[in-house]
C-alpha cells in the first residue's frame, strides 16, 4: 500500500491539550470523592478557550491535572505533546518550564521578593539566559516598568496580579492556564487584567484556557466549555 501524502496530515490541527476518559478520585477508600468522571477535552493550538461552570463542577480540578500539578487516577492526557498520563512529579514539574505558564486568583507571590525578583527568580532557576533582563521586559509590558523595586505589601492588588502575570508570560510558553484571575478583584480592575492576559497571550501566540464562572470574561474566548458535576456537559462556539 503506498504511503498517504504527506500533506493529508498538515490537515488535523495541532492540539495543545489532548485528555480522554480522564478521571480524578480524592478522599479515603471508605469515602472517596469523584471530582471528575471521564472527561474528554482537546484544545486546539493557539486558540482561547473558557472552562465555565458552578463552584465544585470541577473545573479547578481539571486545570489542575492538565497543567500537571495534579495526577489523573485514570485516562490520558497529552500537553505541549508530552505524555503528561506516563510522568512522576519531577517529570510533569520539568515539563511545564517554559511550556507553561499559570495565573490563580491568589497571587502567590514572595512577600520577600521585589516585584522584579519574583519574575526574574523562577527564570534563572529554570536556566534562562539573562533572566533579569527578561523579567524587567516582561514587566515593562505589563505596565509595571516603574514598579520594579517594590515589594508586593506595597503593590495594589491589581499590580499584584500583573507581576503574577508577567511571571507566567516570562518564560514565553505554549500555554497559558488562568483559574479566576480577576476573582480577588474590583470590576474595573478586573476588566484590566482580562484585556492585558489576552494582549500578552496574543503576542506569545499561547494556547489559553481560562477557567471562570464570569460568562463576559468567557466572550472574549474562542470557544466556551461548560462543565457541571465532573463531567463536560455542553459545548459552544
Amino acid at each position: 500500500m503506498p504511503d498517504a501524502p504527506r500533506h493529508q496530515t498538515s490537515l488535523a490541527p495541532e492540539l495543545a491539550i489532548a485528555a480522554h476518559n480522564v478521571t480524578l478520585t480524592l478522599g479515603s477508600d471508605k469515602a472517596p470523592v469523584e471530582i471528575l468522571r471521564g472527561v474528554d477535552f482537546e484544545v486546539e493550538a493557539g486558540t482561547s478557550v473558557a472552562l465555565l461552570g458552578p463552584s465544585g463542577s470541577g473545573k479547578s480540578s481539571l486545570m489542575a491535572v492538565l497543567a500537571g500539578l495534579e495526577r489523573a487516577n485514570g485516562g490520558s492526557i497529552r500537553v505541549a505533546g508530552l505524555d503528561f498520563t506516563a510522568m512522576d512529579e519531577d517529570e510533569l514539574a520539568r515539563a511545564r518550564r517554559g511550556r507553561i505558564g499559570i495565573v490563580l486568583q491568589a497571587f502567590h507571590l514572595l512577600p520577600t521578593m521585589t516585584a522584579l525578583e519574583n519574575v526574574a527568580v523562577p527564570l534563572e532557576l529554570a536556566g534562562v539566559a539573562d533572566p533579569f533582563g527578561r523579567a524587567r521586559a516582561e514587566l515593562e509590558a505589563v505596565g509595571l516598568g516603574h514598579r520594579l523595586t517594590h515589594y508586593p505589601a506595597q503593590l495594589s492588588g491589581g499590580e499584584q496580579q500583573r507581576v503574577a502575570i508577567a511571571r507566567a508570560m516570562a518564560s514565553e510558553p505554549a500555554i497559558i492556564f488562568a483559574d479566576e484571575p480577576t476573582g480577588n478583584l474590583d470590576t474595573a480592575t478586573g476588566h484590566s487584567i482580562i484585556e492585558l492576559i489576552f494582549a500578552r497571550r496574543a503576542a506569545l501566540g499561547a494556547t489559553l484556557l481560562i477557567i471562570t464562572h464570569d460568562p463576559e470574561l468567557a466572550e472574549h474566548c474562542d470557544r466556551v466549555i461548560t462543565m457541571h458535576d465532573g463531567r463536560i456537559k455542553e459545548r459552544a462556539a
